[in-house]
């Protein structure tokens, strides 16, 4: 609902020819231990849409000794008498339990992609082969044959006939589950990207059970190793989360970038290839993006919160101050402000969006000069903070007063038009109000320019966290959470977006119809007065929201 289709962090999915794909144990089969048949058959659906679009797909896929140790405890069943039943029943050998798996899972593979029209070819390994160059050598050559044949490879570690003894782990870089063996067929088929599939959405601070963990966007090793709390190990394979961890931290290392995410999910995969902003992502140059200690919704909202408090307790002429500073500094970076919009309009019509849109989005010229003079005049407005509105004497000596005050920390959402940051956060200062502002997407580099300038202005005794700005609509939802923190929540956009908020938190929301504007026209008016008024109304700037949209004569 509240996602932007493409994130900047995943462009580089544009130059992905090759990728591994690594179906786990939990995403293979069911909790009881069968297969998920109708999981496996969407993903295999998805590996064919890639597979035509002309990419080079190789597939990791566990779930054999689970597959095959369900199968011999139904044989067992069968074969077993009520007596045999009363008895403590014997754990099945696991090579067995691999061997009759590895059929099975093959069997059904072939089944699903043969139904798509799409050929696939088993590969089981060991750890040990991978020792032999000559192997290696050898696997390279035969999986680009099948590559080159449009042909899905798909390894599993072969073991019914493995010699490692679990757990375990080679210092050398061997594989240890399949996990890093997928990670270990990255680098030696030399793949652009590596997707290992789950049964949760991706990596998160803490167990994913545990509703104050949230979910990690882009991995960074300064900033998260040692901080992440691992939940329970997979509940049917031996890998889990920490072998994905180890395996996406390798491989991203070696310059393979990784995404751990839902196998669940719809679509999963080709989100991925889309660029969407879904899932871990694990890549070798990944703090150029991301600061190291990435703020959340909590962490910024209540960082609000402290700096207007400090705000509210300023003098009125500290404030007025305030807001002068912030109009000067506009006109300062005029130049600057200026080409980071060119660079918005440019994408935004690049994109093909609506005339409309284009024109909300531009700053044009002199705009910057009118919203600093009408900030000088909020400045120089009367103080709004303090006024008594009502005063009541409840009784001899008791006297009620109603009186104004910041109402703390305001959460808004507002269209795709730069200049209503500079308004909005001109008003919440003169209020006294800390501030949380996601604007439209098509304008992220108007509105970051926008505030940098004003938070550079906003003075250290108050703080430049007074005002956050959200850049993702992923974040939106963790906001609204936050009803003993965010006060009230005013939504400015389409009637939809509108409702959509209503319904999704506790927070008072500062809502409106559907925004049509009219103009009422007395019959005892002047009507070459009016049809100016009405002429203006509508042409001045059309794009705008309050422009009129019907004129209604009495």
């Amino acid at each position: 609902m509240f996602m932007d289709a493409m994130d900047p962090t995943r462009a580089f999915v544009k130059d992905v020819k090759r990728l591994v794909i690594k179906f786990g144990t939990a995403v293979v089969t069911r909790s009881d231990g069968r297969l998920a048949l109708g999981r496996l058959g969407a993903l295999c659906e998805q590996i064919k849409e890639l597979n035509t679009q002309g990419y080079q797909v190789i597939v990791v896929t566990s779930g054999a000794v689970g597959l095959g140790r369900q199968r011999l405890r139904y044989r067992s069943l069968l074969n077993s008498s009520f007596a045999d039943l009363q008895k403590p029943q014997a754990e099945l050998d696991g090579k067995a339990c691999a061997a009759v798996g590895q059929n099975n899972l093959m069997a059904l593979y072939d089944t699903l992609f043969s139904q798509l029209d799409v050929t696939s070819a088993q590969l089981l390994v060991t750890d040990n082969d991978f020792r032999d160059e000559a192997f290696r050598n050898q696997l390279t050559q035969t999986v680009e044959s099948l590559l080159a044949l449009r042909v899905i490879p798909i390894f599993n570690e072969n073991d019914a006939v493995s010699t490692r003894k679990a757990p375990y782990e080679d210092s050398s870089g061997i594989f240890w589950d399949n996990d890093s063996l997928a990670g270990l067929l990255a680098l030696q088929l030399k793949a652009d990207l590596l997707v290992l599939l789950s049964d949760v959405d991706g990596l998160y601070s803490g167990p994913p059970s545990d509703p104050r963990s949230k979910l990690i966007h882009t991995y960074l090793e300064k900033g998260h190793q040692g901080q992440i709390t691992f939940g329970d190990k997979s509940r049917v394979g031996r890998g889990g989360m920490t072998a994905k961890v180890k395996s996406a931290v390798y491989s991203s290392q070696a310059g393979i970038p990784v995404v751990i995410t839902s196998g669940y999910a719809t679509g999963s995969i080709l989100k991925v290839l889309n660029g969407e902003r879904i899932g871990t992502l694990f890549h070798r140059d990944a703090y150029k993006w991301v600061q190291v200690k990435e703020v959340g919704a909590r962490e910024m909202a209540v960082a609000a919160r402290e700096s207007s408090r400090r705000l509210q307790a300023m003098s009125s002429q500290d404030r007025k101050k305030i807001l002068l500073d912030i109009a000067n500094a506009l006109e300062t970076n005029e130049e600057l402000i200026k080409i980071e919009n060119d660079a918005d309009v440019e994408a935004a019509q690049l994109a093909g969006y609506e005339k409309s849109l284009v024109s909300r989005l531009v700053l044009k010229p002199g705009k910057i000069s009118s919203l600093a003079n009408s900030i000088r005049v909020l400045a120089n407005m009367e103080e709004p903070i303090g006024h008594v509105l009502k005063r009541t004497e409840v009784a001899d000596g008791l006297i009620l007063e109603k009186m104004s005050c910041p109402l703390g920390v305001l959460l808004i959402v507002f269209e795709s038009r730069p200049d209503a940051l500079v308004q909005i956060a001109s008003l919440a200062i003169r209020s006294g109000n800390g501030l949380l502002l996601k604007g439209g997407k098509e304008a992220k580099r108007s509105n970051a320019i926008l505030h940098k300038v004003i938070t550079e202005a906003i003075p250290d005794s108050v703080g430049k966290k007074l005002i956050g700005l959200v850049t993702s609509r992923e974040e939106i939802p963790d906001l609204l959470k936050l009803d003993d923190v965010i006060d009230l929540v005013i939504p400015r956009g389409s009637n939809k977006l509108v409702s959509q908020i209503k319904d999704s938190t506790k927070i008072p929301v500062l809502g409106h119809a559907d925004g049509i504007c009219h103009v009422y026209v007395d019959k005892s008016a002047n009507m070459d007065t009016a049809k100016h008024i009405v002429l203006d109304a509508k042409v001045d700037y059309p794009a705008a929201c309050n422009a009129m949209v019907i004129s209604i004569i009495f």
